[in-house]
């Protein structure tokens, strides 16, 4: 069945009628902020503590918009006699968010949590070469970043958590059976102290009373006396 002519122009108009029929409303930026969602785009935060420079945000980058360099710093040994150690030392850490796509490949890639996505997106520049924030920029972006929403009530506990409170829990018990030993010991030693102390009065109970000395003096007889004479 061939459309109606003029139909299409009807639809149009319907559309355009229905929405002058709704309140206008604008946005009033930049004095009142848009109330953005919390897990906005805006611009990349870098937790430098928590970088390793293991250079994996920069190579997954596919803008390759990410530069990282780095040096290495012998770590002398903990105890004597131990092994010396080298670990890796950030020297720059920089983002080109001109030629960024807001992929957050890099941030999804971190194996120690050292990039965030922060709201904020009035960074705009007059100069291209401004748009390359360095790490003390990418620094201060972190104290925008909002805090981590609530976990899901019905949600499984994370096996970093789980793995955790067993470590904690066979912890706890070790030091549990511990003082129970301790406790125990004690107890006995306690009681053998006891017996020890009570063997020989124990002992002189038992035999009853001493026999008199026949050497000491003795009651004084009926017929004895100053008055008594010999029988």
């Amino acid at each position: 069945m061939s459309p109606i002519p003029g139909s299409g122009l009807a639809k149009g108009l319907a559309v355009t009628l229905r929405t002058m029929t709704k309140k206008t409303v604008t946005a009033q930026y930049p004095d009142v902020q848009p109330e953005l969602p919390p897990r906005s785009r805006g611009v990349i935060g870098l937790f430098e503590e928590n970088c390793t420079v293991c250079m994996l945000c920069a190579r997954e980058c596919p803008d390759w918009c990410i530069y990282i360099d780095s040096h290495k710093e012998t770590v002398p040994a903990a105890v004597e006699g131990g092994r010396e150690r080298s670990r890796n030392v950030l020297d720059r850490f920089a983002i080109d968010f001109s030629l960024c796509m807001y992929c957050g490949i890099c941030i999804e890639v971190c194996p120690f949590d050292a990039l965030f996505w922060s709201p904020e997106f009035e960074y705009a520049e007059t100069d291209i070469h401004e748009l390359t924030h360095e790490r003390d920029k990418l620094r201060e972006w972190m104290w925008t970043v909002p805090a981590p929403p609530a976990l899901d009530p019905g949600a499984e506990e994370p096996k970093e958590v789980a793995a955790a409170r067993k470590a904690a829990d066979k912890l706890a018990a070790a030091q549990a059976a511990e003082a129970a030993a301790a406790q125990q010991t004690a107890a006995e030693q306690a009681a053998a102290q006891a017996e020890q102390a009570a063997g020989p009065s124990g002992a002189a109970g038992s035999e009853g009373t001493a026999p008199a000395d026949p050497t000491g003096p003795s009651d004084p007889t009926p017929n004895s006396g100053p008055e008594g004479g010999q029988a």
